[in-house]
């Protein structure tokens, strides 16, 4: 046998367009993994072991990408964060933004689980910077419901507060109380039975006189 047949072929050299892409692609995993994790267990109970387990990557990859589980948590608050003003586009209903916020809340419970925790007491407590703009948010969602009360799309006999509150409520309910939710409507609390109920119930509760 001639020693170019006994001889592999050098292996190809990644590029660094590669190798960024393998990393974005590793910090991702570790997100949805941080998700996963912090839903089912809570800040305090996730571990960063039990992230990269079920991000099928070394736990010292934690580290590396996002300092440890304090960092992974502060990631996950931004993203969601930037991603409200984008659930609904600019001229949609309330109908259609409430549709879109129960879908973004029902379609990732680990999410929504995550959200709980923190209300509950669990993990650190967001910055200042981090909590004003949360109020900064929910401010802003009270004032559009204001406008749309005031443009005719919406009731005037409840108060825009009561309006986002209950929103809100709804949308975390099937998350938080699922037994409740499938006791009294005798359907699966995430499903899109629940939503269409929720939807055609707000709008007769909130439909103008």
């Amino acid at each position: 046998m001639s020693t170019d047949q006994e001889r592999p072929a050098p292996r190809r050299a990644a590029t660094p367009e590669e190798r960024g892409r393998a990393a974005e692609q590793t910090r991702e995993r570790i997100l949805r993994a941080a998700v996963e994790e912090f839903g089912a267990k809570g800040y305090a109970g996730a571990r960063t072991a039990g992230i990269a387990a079920r991000a099928g990557v070394n736990q010292q990859l934690i580290s590396y990408h996002f300092g440890g589980k304090q960092g992974l948590l502060d990631e996950l608050r931004r993203r969601r964060h930037e991603e409200r003003p984008v659930l609904a586009p600019p001229g949609s209903t309330f109908g259609e933004s409430l549709a879109a916020y129960l879908d973004a809340t029902l379609d990732r419970p680990d999410w929504a689980r995550l959200v709980i925790w923190q209300a509950l007491g669990d993990g650190p407590g967001d910055s200042p910077e981090a909590a004003e703009r949360q109020r900064a948010g929910l401010r802003e969602g009270v004032d559009a419901i204001r406008r749309r009360q005031a443009d005719g799309e919406l009731t005037t006999a409840v108060q825009p507060e009561f309006i986002a509150l209950v929103s809100h409520v709804l949308a975390f309910a099937p998350v938080a109380t699922p037994q409740f939710v499938a006791g009294v409507l005798d359907v699966e609390p995430c499903s899109e039975d629940y939503r269409e109920w929720v939807g055609e119930q707000l709008a007769a509760l909130l439909r103008p006189a």
